[in-house]
């Protein structure tokens, strides 16, 4: 569960706040649409929650412990425990597609492990990989390489490294932007399933307001840093 209250993010030098007092709660399973032009806080929020961007006031629960008192060994679980997917998908284009997928795994692996497994995977880590695969619906590309993937297929691969991570909830930053409608409501649908049959909290940014209140339980518009709820789960 992850619980914001009054949560202000003031850049320094800025005139006003980048999140101005937002206010959510997002159960296990549930899925919630971030909606509102560029510029309206909507990455700032997301990477508040990682505790990428330290908060100015308020809190942030994640399974009921606030974000913002968190340091070293502690702040690397959190990050363990949230999975981010960004827009440009993060993938590194000379690996492997189960090479990228299993960076979900990184925050468990020993640094040699994960050398190891660069070199000489294990059945079993490959087995992990391609059932990750399996369930964005590309099992077939395990051992493709990742630069010749296709738009919709990389953003695949980045869902499957997260479900590698074994988060608690996954954090998307405009995951669909650059896809187009057909395959935008694909990736959207498929998001939202996984988040659902997998029991975890999914908060995702938007510009495409039409999907919102299709697929997801809530939905909130961020803008000029205010957060307003657009449409809300059913208690």
């Amino acid at each position: 569960m992850i619980v914001l209250d009054e949560v202000v993010v003031r850049y320094p030098g800025a005139q006003r706040p980048a999140v101005d007092g937002a206010s959510l709660l997002v159960k296990t399973g549930e899925s919630v649409a971030l909606v509102g032009p560029s510029g309206s806080g909507k990455t700032t929020l997301l990477r508040a929650i990682n505790r990428l961007v330290p908060i100015t006031s308020g809190t942030i629960l994640v399974d009921g412990v606030a974000v913002e008192s968190l340091q070293d060994k502690a702040l690397r679980a959190l990050r363990t425990r949230l999975a981010m997917i960004a827009q440009h998908h993060d993938l590194v284009d000379r690996l492997r597609v189960h090479q990228n997928v299993m960076a979900g795994a990184l925050g468990r692996w020993s640094s040699l492990h994960a050398l190891r497994y660069l070199a000489f995977p294990l059945r079993g880590e490959l087995d992990e990989a391609r059932n990750a695969l399996a369930r964005v619906g590309i099992a077939e590309k395990l051992r493709a390489p990742t630069s010749a993937l296709s738009g919709g297929e990389r953003q695949r691969v980045a869902i499957a490294r997260a479900l590698v991570q074994q988060p608690h909830a996954i954090l998307a930053d405009e995951p669909i932007a650059s896809l187009d409608p057909e395959l935008a409501e694909q990736i959207v649908a498929l998001l939202t399933t996984l988040a659902k049959e997998s029991g975890i909290a999914l908060i995702c940014s938007l510009h495409q307001v039409q999907f919102a209140d299709r697929y997801f339980d809530q939905i909130v518009r961020l803008e000029g840093g205010r957060l307003e709820r657009l449409k809300s789960s059913v208690a």
